[in-house]
């Protein structure tokens, strides 16, 4: 038969209460204090990440900005029609080498033809008009002459009858009435004579000056040949320079004003790189500053030659002449990168440049750990910037090795595994 134990009972009972005092403090522990752990660090695939390691030395700020290789202007030939005319027949196309005197195409313009033959029967009748005068004035000069030299010879003969005159006159053998009158006549020859002179004299010159006026008419209709002769060679259209033809906006048939352009000449080797750089980074460039082009078939080293003061959709226009060779296959309209040096900065810490973060301001970068497990963010000031690097001011170190691409998906934590 069993006993009953009433204290055996309480005591059990107190003992349960107090183990499951105990749990319940143990578990309000536990609690407390997974509460107030920090949550895992997430994990990083180093593979997917690039970095970059914090030096000292000379930093070259740049700027970059894509374009495309241009004529220069001077090395451009615009080639117009000099009167309306009709594409008869075209003989090179674009993307074909020329030389001066290569024939592009055949123009054809029947009224041309037809003042140019009025031209040059009109220069032909003013040649006529001209040596008709010149014979007609020369012939009336030479009767003048002759006139002249009748009143010449009458003078010589009246002189040497008043000297012998004279002569008799002193011996007496003649009267002093009969010498006067050989002497009044001699002189009156003289008179003559020499306004005879003077005729010829005036003749002459205006002979020269009718003459002079008869051979602007004759000039004046070798001009008018001349260009229409000009005009009617234009119609064989040749290149002018040596070069690549790269524009022929007409076809055979096609009727052309006079002024239009029938076809472009440019010389390849003499192109530059016109590069579109944003404006927020075009306010440093200057003229003369070194510059690279790259036309992803070779680098070719130039300088800025010309910066448009205007800007268009947020860029500025940078003209870079080529200072070197151009690699095989570099035409014009050719898409490129180029560069240009700003500024050569001395003695400097600088990173390559971050996925995010403005020039001169304050940005925040995972600095790794030594042994390359874990990274750890780190607010860093930075200074100037260039296309690949920027300037460290504060906040790392030489040696230091930071996360470079975009970490934004992180920015609620400050501390990031690796693997």
């Amino acid at each position: 038969m069993d006993i009953a134990r009433p204290d055996l009972k309480k005591k059990k009972r107190r003992r349960q209460l107090v183990i499951a005092l105990v749990v319940l403090i143990a578990a309000g522990g536990v609690a407390l204090v997974v509460s107030r752990l920090k949550p895992a660090a997430p994990t990083v695939d180093s593979s997917e990440i690039w970095t970059g390691v914090v030096k000292r030395g000379d930093m070259i700020r740049q700027v970059r900005g894509l374009g495309q290789l241009k004529p220069r202007q001077d090395r451009i030939r615009l080639i117009p029609a000099q009167t309306d005319a009709t594409v008869v027949r075209i003989r090179v196309l674009p993307g074909t080498k020329v030389g001066p005197d290569t024939v592009l195409m055949d123009l054809s313009d029947p009224q041309l033809q037809q003042q140019l033959l009025n031209a040059q029967l009109a220069l032909k009748a003013a040649k006529v008009d001209y040596h008709n005068l010149q014979v007609s004035l020369e012939s009336a000069l030479m009767d003048k002459r002759s006139a002249a030299a009748a009143v010449s010879a009458d003078h010589s003969q009246a002189e040497l009858q008043a000297q012998t005159d004279h002569q008799l006159y002193k011996l007496g053998v003649i009267s002093g009435l009969s010498y006067h009158a050989s002497e009044s006549k001699a002189q009156q020859l003289t008179v003559q004579n020499h306004l005879q002179q003077e005729e010829i004299t005036m003749n002459q010159k205006a002979i020269a000056t009718q003459l002079q006026v008869q051979q602007t008419k004759v000039e004046q209709a070798q001009a008018m040949y001349s260009l229409l002769q000009s005009e009617q060679d234009a119609l064989h259209v040749t290149a002018g320079i040596s070069g690549v033809l790269i524009n022929l906006p007409h076809q055979i048939g096609e009727h052309v004003a006079a002024g239009a352009t029938l076809a472009e000449v440019v010389q390849p080797n003499q192109l530059m790189a016109e590069l579109q750089i944003p404006e927020t980074q075009a306010h440093d460039i200057e003229l003369d500053q070194p510059a690279e082009i790259d036309t992803h078939n070779g680098i070719v080293p130039g300088h800025v030659m010309r910066i448009d003061p205007s800007v268009v959709n947020g860029t500025r226009t940078v003209d870079v002449a080529l200072d070197g060779p151009l690699p095989a296959g570099a035409v014009p309209d050719l898409s490129v990168d180029g560069t240009i040096d700003l500024q050569r900065l001395h003695d400097v810490l600088y990173v390559g440049r971050p996925a995010f973060g403005n020039e001169n301001s304050t940005i925040s970068l995972f600095r790794i750990s030594p042994n390359g497990k874990t990274a750890t963010r780190v607010q860093v000031k930075v200074g100037v910037a260039s296309v690949t690097k920027i300037q460290i001011l504060g906040g790392l170190r030489e040696g230091d090795r930071v996360i470079l691409s975009d970490m934004s998906q992180y920015d609620n934590v400050d501390r990031v595994q690796l693997n």
